[in-house]
């Protein structure tokens, strides 16, 4: 499972079908949210995520509209009954902001929570997939995140390895896990009966950024990027001045990287009523993109 609820997907003010930001992926039942504007924990309530498997906070910079819901969550989570830890990730600073957050809370946690400070080029690594930094370009510092699994193995050929003589069980497994057995003194590698490794999976979440090289790089070939949609193109020069994209923007860098899908979010309050003029904008250059809605879910597939 791969799965991505958009918790809120508002530009700075929060109107009344958007939230702030806030998204959430569940990797196989790992939760992790990426910006956490206010109001997100009872977005959580009601698309039912859950809350107690969240295992990490990324926070892409210190805007209100994208920590705001960071509080209360945290304190409900201790209400529940968290004992585990809490992982925040962010950029300079973020540690700062965690103390400050317990400091001004006037309440014990029941677990701790852990800061790590970030700058692009890092890499966390983690079990089947890693969090790679990216650099981006906004009115203060900031980060965007790329979520990339790992390769996965070949197909099996099952017919093909019966041929050689294997016969099915735990043979079967050694091969496919990239070993090699004997069979009647005859050595069958696991290339011999699997293919090549297949790609993982690659998401993509921007944050607040002007069109940079940075995303652009991390996005290349990537099953899904979550672009700063916040202004139709009529507005770039809005756009260049709060350091966020035009639609039409974000869909020529979807392009050149070659994505496989966008979705825009970030959507300026000015679009509240009818979001048309972001979607026209970004479908005239990128065929396969959505403005992403509060509350919205998708599951991102392998491709093969």
């Amino acid at each position: 499972m791969l799965r991505v609820t958009f918790l809120g997907t508002g530009g700075s003010l929060p109107t009344p079908n958007r939230n702030p930001s806030g998204i959430m992926i569940n990797r196989e039942g790992e939760l992790m949210l990426f910006d956490c504007g206010e109001g997100t924990q009872q977005q959580m309530m009601r698309v039912k995520t859950g809350m107690m498997a969240l295992s990490s906070i990324f926070i892409t910079h210190f805007h209100a509209d994208h920590i705001l819901g960071i509080p209360g969550l945290v304190q409900t989570l201790s209400f529940h009954g968290r004992t585990e830890p809490l992982t925040i990730y962010g950029p300079h600073r973020v540690e700062d902001f965690t103390k400050l957050l317990i400091a001004l809370g006037y309440y014990k946690l029941k677990y701790e929570i852990k800061t790590v400070q970030l700058n692009p080029g890092d890499i966390i690594k983690r079990d089947g997939y890693s969090i790679h930094v990216i650099k981006t370009e906004h009115s203060v510092p900031s980060t965007g995140y790329a979520l990339v699994e790992d390769k996965r193995p070949g197909r099996f050929n099952r017919e093909k390895a019966i041929e050689l003589g294997v016969t099915p069980g735990p043979l079967f497994s050694k091969l496919h896990r990239g070993g090699s057995v004997e069979v009647n003194g005859r050595i069958i590698h696991s290339e011999d009966v699997v293919s090549s490794f297949r790609k993982g999976r690659t998401i993509v979440y921007s944050g607040d950024t002007r069109p940079c090289e940075g995303v652009l790089k991390a996005s290349q070939d990537a099953d899904l990027l979550i672009h700063d949609g916040t202004l139709a193109d009529e507005k770039s020069d809005r756009a260049v001045e709060s350091m966020h994209s035009t639609a039409g923007e974000a869909a020529l860098l979807a392009k050149e990287a070659g994505v496989h899908q966008l979705i825009l979010t970030h959507i300026s309050s000015r679009y509240t009523d009818d979001t048309t003029p972001i979607f026209e904008d970004a479908k005239k250059t990128f065929e396969n993109v959505t403005v992403a809605d509060d509350l919205m879910e998708i599951e991102v597939p392998y491709r093969e």
